[in-house]
């Protein structure tokens, strides 16, 4: 990719998911500190920029995505001026910021909720959020059959009888985007980050915002609503041919004028501003509609995150995503996890691996294979390194972490958990604390001298995977990650740009990137014998005779 290109169409963006990242000052939550204690790693690491999940000013009902006040550090977090110094040290170490914003809900402790429960049905402060009085002789029914993301009705009834609008937890009232309130606001919060240095904003729940005029209950159960996040009604387990169909609260046209106004705000200030989406759509041409050039900039690709350990199922949403993508002249992105889903070295590590529908939980099928799930996640990393365009890598991905399965029902925090009638425990497995050094708990995350045990307690087994411990191991997961980002970073044919399929089994994945680059993945039963190369850049796993075994990646000199 030539240097004059925007650094967002190539990066690779880790997240930092704040609580569990690095914990500063010993309360058992990570926090700012933490982070500007660990940005020499992030930086010897090779990623471009981090990703921070929300450390605003929030009663942490859904840890943080729940905001009070959108210019403020949460004090658990850290302050304000803190926040500043983070920016200006990640930027002399060479690495971009970029914060979340949610835009969807805010807390019901914000000061425009609060004001608006005070002020009572009619008044002009309702106006701002989505109420409505409730079906029934008596109003005593909810609106609509809305169902929220966390479980339950998507609507509260309040003492004075009208109901108010939360598509996740009641803690987090959805606002009125129709209002020009809402919209002066959050373009007046995003000069505010701006203006302190921020490099760009992930969106949450980017498909959301807007609400049909009418809120008409949701399609029939068997009528294909679209894939939109957690709430979705969909019928496509298999990769069937799939339509768009509107939906009353996801993915509306309408939210692309609110993304061309945010578009113009990031012009306004220098060095290549950018936002990513957080956008669940039913097909690649509705997501492309995002990344248009008056749009935002980048989105992420939950269908390669939800795709099988399936050669065909992967190359179907690779080529896909580069062409709905190209066709609007926006890179693609790739991610393996996030703090949503379980982690990918333990849903490999199930035997067959099936793509899974967006919306529903995933459920693991068997128990787990360790090694066979942390083979084929060396594999997906080398893979998705090499496919055109930027990457995510989630904290702990890099240290081959998998998910934490048997943490304890009275250690669970996710609103989840409760709101589902304990039946989903919801995405806590996670979101554990990551290990840097040490032979036990808290595995450095915390200082030595530490008041509080880590929020959510890590296995007993993790001395292994720590940083520490992996540093240096020529076989280690993090220096597969290191060395494949050093190559990335240098090598001229990696990051945006385009690709060629090369003949190969339909079990194989085999692709040239120019100049002089390949990439081969096995994801069949038996050793696969590596096309005319000149030399091997790196591989997942050990070549014998020139074979490359099942489950594994090599890049080469072609």
């Amino acid at each position: 990719m030539p240097d004059t290109a925007p650094w967002w169409r190539s990066a690779v963006i880790y997240q930092v998911y704040i609580r569990s990242f690095a914990d500063g000052d010993g309360d058992g939550v990570g926090d700012i500190a933490g982070i500007r204690s660990r940005l020499p790693y992030l930086k010897s690491l090779g990623v471009d920029a981090l990703w921070i999940n929300p450390w605003y000013e929030s009663p942490m009902a859904d840890h943080g995505y729940d905001v009070a006040d959108y210019r403020a550090i949460d004090p658990v977090f850290g302050t304000l001026e803190e926040a500043e110094q983070l920016i200006e040290e990640a930027h002399r170490h060479g690495l971009r910021v970029i914060p979340d914003i949610v835009p969807n809900h805010t807390s019901d402790q914000h000061p425009w909720f609060r004001a608006a429960v005070a002020a009572g049905p009619g008044s002009p402060e309702r106006e701002r959020y989505v109420f409505r009085p409730g079906r029934g002789p008596d109003g005593a029914e909810p609106p609509n059959d809305w169902v929220s993301c966390f479980g339950g009705p998507a609507w509260t009834r309040l003492p004075d009888g009208q109901w108010y609008l939360h598509l996740f937890a009641p803690q987090q009232p959805d606002l009125n985007w129709q209002h020009p309130d809402v919209r002066a606001e959050f373009e007046s919060v995003l000069r505010f980050w701006f203006s302190r240095g921020v490099d760009g904003f992930r969106i949450d729940v980017a498909h959301g915002l807007v609400k049909h005029p009418e809120l008409p209950d949701l399609p029939p159960r068997d009528e294909p609503a679209g894939v939109l996040g957690p709430n979705a009604r969909r019928d496509d387990p298999d990769r069937r041919p799939r339509q768009h169909i509107d939906h009353p609260h996801w993915d509306r046209d309408e939210v692309h004028d609110i993304y061309r106004a945010w578009r113009t705000v990031a012009d306004e200030f220098p060095g290549d501003r950018s936002f990513v989406a957080e956008a669940w759509a039913d097909t690649p041409e509705r997501l492309a509609a995002y990344v248009r050039p008056d749009g935002l900039h980048t989105a992420f690709n939950f269908d390669f995150l939800m795709c099988g350990w399936d050669a065909k199922d992967l190359r179907a949403v690779i080529d896909d995503s580069l062409a709905m993508l190209g066709a609007v002249g926006a890179p693609a992105t790739w991610v393996l996890s996030n703090h949503d889903v379980m982690r990918h070295v333990s849903r490999y590590g199930r035997g067959t691996v099936k793509r899974w529908t967006a919306g529903e939980p995933y459920v693991p099928d068997g128990p787990l294979d360790l090694d066979l799930g942390t083979r084929r996640a060396r594999a997906a990393a080398l893979l998705m390194l090499a496919l055109p365009g930027g990457a995510y890598v989630y904290q702990g991905e890099e240290l081959g972490l998998p998910e934490v399965e048997d943490l304890p029902e009275a250690v669970l925090q996710d609103p989840i958990w409760e709101r589902s009638g304990h039946t989903d425990r919801g995405r806590d497995g996670c979101r554990v604390p990551i290990p840097w050094s040490g032979r036990s708990a808290p595995y450095g995350f915390s200082p030595e001298d530490a008041q509080a045990a880590p929020w959510l307690p890590q296995p007993h087994d993790w001395a292994d995977r720590t940083v520490a411990a992996q540093t240096g191991d020529p076989g280690s997961m993090l220096e597969l990650y290191r060395t494949a980002l050093r190559l990335r970073r240098a090598h001229p044919a990696l990051g945006d740009g385009t690709m060629t399929w090369l003949d190969s089994p339909d079990d194989i994945l085999a692709f040239h990137r120019a100049p002089g680059f390949g990439c081969v993945v096995n994801l069949s039963a038996e050793p696969y014998r590596l096309p005319r190369h000149t030399s091997v850049y790196l591989s997942s796993g050990p070549l014998e005779n020139g074979l490359l075994g099942p489950d594994q990646a090599v890049w080469l000199q072609m």
